[in-house]
């Protein structure tokens, strides 16, 4: 094309000409993006615990933050060894303790600890969990145990989260494999795999660059975003390639991708609106994981819609001579069969979905959801797990609920324990006020100057001073002033103090004495920093119930009345598994209808637009909800139990996502019933769209299925089993349900079209023009359909969703096919 030929005055084709012109500017762009995500991928932070996604109002989010604000958690981990002899577990033991920066490695002769030639340390730190030197000893456990044959848990370091990224990724390369393989077959040229590999690639690779944004991000969100982001935006570079290819049958490569991509950015919009429609839904759930998966997916829809529009075509323009050499037959067959099937049982179809999706829903009402991970066995059993469960078989463990109250009043503690152990489902309480310290005393209970004397076997002058000293400070010190004989003073409190009196060199004590001392103050600090802040106190409650169950729950309950009999409502907090599971439970009951109406509501929207209907809207709505209806009927009928979570996400991506399919079909037949009968245009609809559906939906479905089927992960799990099942019995009732429903439906479709009244604007002209547009009028000779051409001669007709624009005769060598843009008027 000659310098001084320039385009036409279409906004739409200025930008279009300017992103295909300057590819090199957008490769460049993409190439220096690209870079700085590979290094900005390790700048995101990823939150393994759902917890910490739970309302704000919630009581375990409000306990969670208290105890991480009052106490101190110190790291720990448990090790179980196989195979030795409870000798050689004592030696072990000792060999633990003595390593420096360990506080204790409980194991004793109960059930608890050794049981079927195995053994169980719990191993505890001198550090707070989130102290990087907690790894750091962590590793010195692993390198002692690593002769024996060991099963280590711990809640310290990301291990799960690496485990779970192995997994991702090796379900990432097959999904990668099966794209690959989809693509070949519904392609038209070898050389088109590339273009859209290099397309989803780079916008997969700046959608993990850029959640570094969002600072920290779910282990879910971190673990099946790059898989969906392919599964959904397939469509987009898809349909961008089609049209191109429809061009250069006429026109020449460059203006084939200007034309190409003028056309496809608002359809691949619209396209992407019902996505991100039913994806909207998820920003509104109260369980924050709904909205951190919500943006992230958002953002790569956006992003992908990005490298479509600004990457792809440069990358095509690169191919194009490739792809005009690589051609080869089309694998994807015709499919009249389905058209004909649907027009013969339209009336028997319809009606009878209709009563499978009633049914359905009243199934799917019934599906069995828990709020935890003890009721749900992935298919894969990770490093970490397989520990867990080997612990869990040989050594029974207690459901723990950690109780926070007010501070301050060691006896009524002393009375809140006492009165919690009296019920039958408390196994342990672990307290200040019920922990043995020294000769049979607990840690809170109160001692005289003569008890502590000979505790101590100190002189009784001496503990008498050291009590008096001990008043001076004391809010109560008029009691002492009666009389220090009867004066009182909890065990915890009274050591704490003689320490400092020591240490600031006030109180002088022998050698034995001083070190019976060091070790009680250090076991007495190390038990007040884990039950005792400043203004709440913690106990610890083990009950032998499940984490998971009407009764646990109820039992939760049962926590809060006995506590509120010591102290005000508003100031307890019952933290723990089960505690967050209950609040996971109260969280879906409201999610489960706000994501489903959202949802629904965001995709009619898009559709009455599109569509400019309302009975259309209606009944592909109604199609892919039964769809989802039928999805979670399944589980019901199986009793299998279900990751709540996979239902909220699931359920937005089917309703957001499977749409496309049924808006592929309807937006075809409503196109062809202009010029045909039912009968043909359904026929004619379903080859046409055939190759869209099943490379798309096959696509969607292996990577739901592998999600599903290769991951450790339950929530994970459950999201793509979910998934998986959904895609396929969406693209089967859009295929074998969906024709029917439309054949039925027509006179109700027609009818409740809401096409504004407004003037036709007739537009004239003579000479040689291009069209592009919806045409009712004149083209020598009557036309009604959609025309993308170059006219020479006579038009006298409305163009809709289109345009006229002039060209000069020269500009245009129709034998060819090719057309040059020059300055013209839109009429």
């Amino acid at each position: 094309m000659s310098s001084n030929e320039k385009t036409g005055n279409s906004f739409m084709l200025k930008i279009c000409t300017f992103i295909v012109d300057k590819r090199n500017l957008f490769f460049l762009i993409y190439a220096i993006v690209c870079i700085f995500s590979v290094i900005a991928r390790g700048w995101v932070g990823v939150e393994n615990q759902l917890s910490k996604y739970l309302p704000k109002t919630s009581e375990t989010y409000q306990g969670l933050e208290l105890m991480e604000e009052q106490f101190t958690t110190y790291g720990s981990a448990k090790v179980m060894v196989a195979n030795i002899s409870y000798d050689q577990a004592l030696l072990i033991q000792k060999d633990i303790e003595k390593m420096e920066g360990v506080f204790s490695a409980e194991m004793d002769d109960t059930d608890a600890h050794y049981a079927n030639g195995s053994a169980l340390f719990n191993i505890t730190f001198d550090y707070d969990e989130t102290d990087d030197q907690c790894l750091i000893l962590l590793d010195e456990v692993k390198e002692y145990f690593d002769s024996y044959d060991y099963y280590l848990t711990t809640t310290l370091g990301d291990t799960q989260s690496e485990l779970i990224d192995q997994e991702m990724n090796v379900i990432s390369v097959i999904v990668v494999i099966v794209v690959v393989l989809v693509l070949i077959l519904t392609s038209q040229a070898y050389a088109e795999v590339p273009v859209l590999l290099l397309t989803f690639g780079s916008a997969a690779l700046v959608q993990m660059g850029t959640n570094f944004l969002l600072g920290t991000i779910s282990f879910v969100s971190n673990s099946v975003t790059i898989v969906l982001q392919l599964a959904l935006s397939v469509d987009y570079a898809v349909i961008f390639l089609n049209r191109y290819k429809e061009e250069h049958a006429t026109l020449n490569p460059r203006e084939a991708c200007i034309i190409a991509l003028s056309k496809s950015i608002p359809e691949i919009t619209g396209s992407s609106l019902t996505t991100i429609g039913g994806l909207v839904a998820m920003l509104f759930m109260q369980f924050g994981i709904g909205a951190d998966m919500g943006i992230v997916l958002i953002k790569a829809i956006l992003l992908s819609l990005l490298s479509v529009f600004l990457l792809m075509p440069g990358i095509i323009m690169v191919f194009a001579n490739l792809m005009e050499k690589t051609k080869h037959k089309n694998f994807i067959p015709q499919i009249p069969f389905v058209g004909k099937f649907a027009y013969k049982t339209r009336y028997i179809i319809a009606p009878l979905f209709v009563v499978v999706i009633i049914i359905a829903n009243r199934i799917s009402s019934n599906t069995p959801y828990v709020y935890g991970y003890s009721q749900i066995t992935p298919p894969l059993t990770n490093a970490v797990q397989e520990a867990q469960n080997l612990q869990d078989d040989n050594f029974a463990s207690d459901n723990m609920m950690a109780l926070v109250f007010p501070s301050g009043d060691y006896d009524k503690e002393k009375r809140l324990i006492d009165e919690i152990l009296s019920n039958g489902n408390v196994t342990s309480i672990t307290g200040l006020a019920n922990t043995e310290a020294i000769n049979g005393y607990t840690l809170t209970e109160k001692l005289s100057p003569r008890q502590f004397s000979e505790l101590l076997n100190i002189d009784y002058e001496v503990a008498e001073l050291i009590y008096a000293a001990y008043a001076v400070n004391d809010e109560e010190y008029a009691k002492a002033v009666n009389g220090l004989a009867n004066y009182k003073v909890p065990l915890i409190d009274m050591f704490m103090f003689v320490y400092e009196e020591v240490k600031e060199g006030y109180v002088t004590l022998d050698d034995n004495l001083m070190k019976k001392l060091e070790d009680a103050n250090r076991m007495m600090n190390f038990a007040k920093k884990q039950l005792q802040g400043e203004e709440y106190s913690r106990i610890l409650v083990y009950v032998n119930l499940p984490q998971e169950s009407p009764e646990t729950f109820n039992f939760i309950g049962t926590l809060h009345k006995i506590t509120e009999k010591y102290y005000d409502a508003d100031k307890i907090y019952v933290v723990g598994e089960s505690v967050s599971q209950f609040d996971l439970k109260k969280c879906f009951a409201r999610d489960n209808t706000v994501t489903g109406v959202i949802s629904i509501l965001a995709v009619l929207v898009v559709l009455l637009f599109t569509f400019k209907s309302a009975g259309m809207p209606v009944l592909l709505i109604a199609v892919i909800q039964g769809c989802i209806w039928i999805n979670f009927s399944i589980p019901a009928i199986q009793h299998d139990n279900l990751f709540f979570l996979g239902y909220l996400i699931v359920s937005s991506i089917q309703m957001g996502a499977n749409i496309d399919y049924a808006i592929v079909i309807a937006g075809r037949y409503t196109e062809l019933r202009g010029t045909m009968g039912k009968r043909d245009a359904i026929i004619d609809t379903m080859n046409l769209s055939f190759p869209t559906i099943i490379t798309s939906g096959t696509m969607l479905a292996v990577a739901g299925t592998l999600i599903g089927k290769m991951t450790s992960d339950c929530a994970i799990y459950g999201i793509g089993k979910c998934l998986g099942r959904g895609t396929i019995i969406s693209i089967f009732v859009t295929m074998f349900v969906l024709p029917q429903i439309l054949l039925v439906g027509d006179k109700v479709i027609e009818l409740t079209a809401f096409v504004m009244n407004m003037p036709l604007q007739i537009k004239q002209r003579t000479g040689t023009m291009r069209i592009d547009g919806f045409v009712r009028g004149r083209i020598e000779g009557n036309v009604t359909g959609i025309v993308h051409g170059v006219v020479k001669g006579k038009v006298s007709a409305y163009i809709e969703n289109g345009d006229i624009t002039s060209m000069e005769d020269d500009t245009v060598d129709v034998e060819n096919g090719e057309f040059y843009y020059t300055e013209g008027e839109d009429i």
